[in-house]
């Protein structure tokens, strides 16, 4: 609940949303790559050993497939540009209820605009509150949690220092739900009709190695969660759905079925496919290279001529209501906070935000 004093007009309220970041031209596809191959939460490894396979990495894959998917897209990301619509989006619906000044920034992980720029501007706006939110639904280490400490560690440097409320997860609040069943709903529906068969639908969401699982990440159970609630909110009988995962890099065991794993079967099954990237909130490499062009083709290849992509859900109203709501209503928490306002995670995940933040206080 909003106290009287979080209700004053005057109020400045920050509020920072937190991507992956990626690069703007050409010669930015290395760096961005070093940095994301840099960070502790990517590579658990000791830092000699994580700078040498960043470099080695960064410079394999901006001369192959990274280099390559970017080639794509102009060789450059869409992502900040795709994140600043949603960010005026929220900023624009913030202001409608009358709890204050709202303004958004963008602060990206590994690419421009970075936590030691966005919190200058921050500090600039001399908020009397900041609200940290993820435009990851779902939590994991290895992208919100190293958000929160790139930010942490921006605002130590320049002793920036505000009350400030985290939102550390969404992955069931009904503003997501809604949004992403109603883009599927669209292209179930014509997938349905063009091919008069009845569609499987994939939650295809960005991978993990199974050892961050297994050290105990919420994130593959949060996004079965986020899964089982959309399929919910369809409300279409007998609905014939599966997770999966994308995007491996290297030798390591990743958590599965792969998204590859998943087409071969649909193919055998001779089913339609529409796929839903769920755990990505705006359209960027992963959907509109990974997805729409390499899994295409291999969906052809495979004989599985029936493929059916849906939109992220970006700026659907439904979603930036949701986030909207999520912010109104935990002004002044000060804490780190899920959607329910409680760790949603079960015990066995020592990695959940909500809870690792109650155990140190």
């Amino acid at each position: 609940m909003v106290t009287q004093n979080k209700l004053d007009k005057k109020r400045k309220i920050a509020v920072v949303l937190f991507n992956l970041g990626g690069p703007d031209k050409q010669e930015s596809i290395k760096p961005f790559l070093f940095n994301f191959f840099m960070d502790k939460n990517i590579i658990r490894a000791p830092i000699f050993v994580r700078y040498f396979l960043a470099k080695l990495i960064s410079i394999r894959r901006s001369k192959s497939e990274a280099g390559e998917s970017y080639g794509e897209l102009g060789d450059k990301s869409p992502l900040l540009e795709n994140s600043e619509q949603q960010s005026q989006a929220l900023e624009k619906i913030l202001n409608l209820h009358g709890c204050g000044e709202f303004k958004t920034f963008i602060s990206m992980r590994y690419w421009h605009p970075m936590a030691d720029e966005v919190v200058k501007d921050v500090q600039n706006f001399n908020p009397d509150d900041v609200i940290l939110l993820p435009l990851y639904p779902q939590f994991s280490t290895t992208t919100t949690r190293s958000s929160f400490e790139a930010w942490d560690q921006a605002c130590d440097k320049i002793g920036f220092s505000k009350p400030t409320t985290a939102i550390c997860c969404y992955p069931w609040d009904e503003g997501f739900i809604q949004a992403s069943a109603d883009n599927i709903k669209v292209i179930y529906d014509q997938a349905q009709k063009e091919t008069n068969k009845k569609p499987r639908i994939l939650f295809s969401a960005h991978g993990l190695p199974e050892k961050i699982i297994k050290d105990g990440d919420p994130y593959q159970w949060q996004c079965q969660q986020s899964a089982e609630k959309i399929a919910e909110k369809l409300d279409i009988q007998d609905l014939d759905w599966q997770i999966c995962y994308q995007s491996r890099v290297g030798p390591m065991k990743w958590i599965g079925p792969s998204t590859e794993e998943a087409l071969h079967q649909a193919a055998k099954d001779n089913v339609p496919v529409v796929i839903l990237p769920h755990a990505f909130t705006q359209e960027h490499v992963e959907t509109l290279v990974e997805i729409e062009i390499e899994y295409r083709e291999e969906a052809v290849k495979m004989g599985l001529t029936d493929f059916y992509r849906v939109p992220t859900v970006g700026t659907n109203k439904a979603f930036i209501d949701g986030l909207s709501n999520l912010v109104i209503k935990n002004l002044g928490k000060e804490k780190i906070i899920s959607h329910i306002g409680e760790p949603l995670c079960p015990s066995a995940f020592k990695d959940c935000c909500m809870r690792v933040m109650n155990e140190k206080l």
